[in-house]
Order: structure tokens, then sequence, then C-alpha cells
């Protein structure tokens, strides 16, 4: 059997910790798909497993990552053939089995998307879980009638992997799109992924003082959560509706039911980590069409794999911005 390189991390005294380890493929989890894997990114839900934090991981030692791209090595499976360029998402890898941040992953056939014509495997780990959502956002709003045209689109978190990709793909659909975030710094930035107006986050932030606000968005993808998803209903246009993706400031919703009793405003979970195959690809074709290429370039920082545990607490905190990009192999 053939040794790779991978970051592994062990839990010792309670707390988790991790290195850069040679392992043999037989160690690898059961599946029908070998991948020799070229890239991978950093979520904020790898930062949590980096870091030991919400119990995502129950048995060391564990290789994270929840996501790769790659080539297979090998198959015995007739969906693939070594040589495929796959990519992979969800499904709990690098949480319940064995991930993506290692030179080699197996997996169940199920679990992998055909890289789509146009996208290498760089690209489709620049755009990761993170964008991955963000397609699957925006599909929602299309499929509850936002159309462009139809007034300010908010993305909240803009800054952020799901807030970057949501911002290229709805300015590149001919939506006029406002970012919410507290980094005024990265004015330029947000602008040159197509945000034709900034706010600061905290005037979102706040509890909801009243059940109905000024209508203002023709719809919003919202990556915080908490108070600011609650305002963010509060001020929908009548049939509106809401993407919600993600929990930065909170689970918590402090919201009523009155937007959607008197404008009709809908409120629409994103799941990423199990959605359905058909699902997938359809996301997977939309973003190769999408998401301008240019624009993905520009949120790109990429990273070898020994300096992926470094980056854990930056995610975490909200200082990364756009995507992290790791180098595995190939």
């Amino acid at each position: 059997m053939a040794k790779f390189q991978a970051l592994v991390l062990h839990e010792e005294g309670g707390k988790v910790s991790p290195r850069i380890e040679t392992i043999d493929e037989a160690e690898l989890p059961a599946g029908e798909v070998t991948v020799a894997v070229e890239y991978s990114t950093l979520n904020y839900k790898d930062g949590m497993i980096l870091q030991g934090i919400g119990r995502l991981v129950r048995q060391y030692p564990h290789v994270p990552g929840i996501d790769f791209a790659g080539t297979v090595a090998h198959s015995e499976s007739p969906r693939f053939k070594p040589g495929d360029k796959v990519v992979l998402t969800g499904w709990r890898v690098g949480e319940l089995q064995w991930g993506g941040y290692a030179e080699r992953a197996r997996v169940k056939a199920d679990y992998l998307v055909p890289l789509p014509p146009g996208l290498t495997t760089r690209q489709a780990m620049a755009i990761g879980t993170a964008g991955f959502t963000a397609m699957l956002a925006v599909i929602a709003l299309e499929d509850h009638r936002l159309v462009p045209g139809a007034g300010d689109v908010l993305v909240t978190g803009a800054a952020g992997g799901v807030g970057s990709v949501a911002v290229a793909l709805l300015a590149k659909l001919g939506h006029r799109v406002v970012a919410s975030t507290g980094r005024a710094s990265l004015k330029d930035y947000l602008e040159g992924l197509g945000a034709a107006e900034l706010i600061d986050r905290a005037a979102l932030s706040e509890k909801p003082t009243r059940p109905l606000d000024r209508e203002r968005w023709a719809g919003a993808v919202d990556a915080v959560g908490g108070n600011t998803l609650a305002t963010v209903l509060t001020q929908l246009k009548y049939k509106a509706s809401v993407a919600a993706c993600g929990l930065a400031g909170g689970s918590d919703l402090p919201a009523s039911v009155i937007p959607f009793l008197l404008r009709g405003v809908n409120l629409l979970g994103i799941d990423s980590v199990m959605c359905p195959y058909a699902e997938r690809a359809e996301a997977w074709r939309r973003l190769a069409i999408d998401l301008p290429q240019d624009r993905l370039e520009r949120i790109i920082d990429e990273v070898p794999l020994s300096a992926v545990a470094g980056r854990a607490p930056q995610i975490l905190g909200g200082a990364v911005r756009g995507r992290t990009v790791i180098k595995i192999g190939g």
C-alpha cells in the first residue's frame, strides 16, 4: 500500500493537537472510491474541528477537512474511473470519517460529484462548502420568485466565504447587491465582487423592537442568524424571501410571526451537508456557469497544509476574508 502525508488530529489531555504525519493507505476508511486529493479548503466548521469545539469529532486520531477536490486513483464503482476529476463537500466527511486534509481520501461513490467542465480542482475548492451553500441559497431565492430588477438583495456576513460568493453570484445574475459587514476596510474588496452598496452590520444586529419595519429587501442571503436574521425578516418586501445558511451571530431567533402573516415572507433553510445528489449536481453546474472566475480569483488565499491549523482561530474570530484554499498534492 502507498503511503501519504496527512494532517492528523490527536486528543491529548482533553485538548486537540494537529500533526503532519505519514499514513498508509490501508488505514483509510471504507469506500468505493480512493481520490488523490489536490486541494481542500478551510470552512468555519473546519475551524471548529481543528480547535476541538462542539464535539463534531468523536474518535481520534482523526484526519479533518470537510471538502476536497482531486483525481480518482482507484474506483470500485461504475460511476467513476481512475483519472476522473471529482469534488466532495458535506456528508459529514471530515467529521464522522476521515476527510480531505490528506494526499489520499476514500469515500462512498455517492458522496462525489464529477467536476463540472470549466472548473479546476483549485477553483472548486475556492468555492468549497461555503460557495456551494451560497449557490443553493441563490437557487432557493430564485425558486421563490426573486428576479433581477425586483429591488435590493441583502447579503449578511458579506466578507466571509458564503457571503463573498453570494455577492459575486447575485451581482453577476443582475441583482443590485447590498453587502452587510463589520469590516469597513473591505469596501474595495466587496465592491470588486459586485456589491453596489455597503451597510454596517450594526444596523441589523440589534434585537427588533417592532414586528414590521420599512420594506427594503427583495431577497436576502443570511449567514449570520440571531438578531440579524430576525431584523431582516421585519424588512423584507411583500412575498420576499431570506435564505438562512449560517449562525455566526447566534442560533436563537427572536422573531415574530407577523412578517409571515402580514407580508407573506418566506424563511428558507439551506442545508448543504446532506443535500441530495441531483441538487448538488445542479448547483455545481450553475457555479461553473454563473460565478465569474476573475472575481473568484480575488477571494482566494492559498496556503500549504502545514499552515492550516494556525488559521483556525482566525476563521472562528471572523478575521478571514474570502476563501482559504489549501494546496494538498497534484
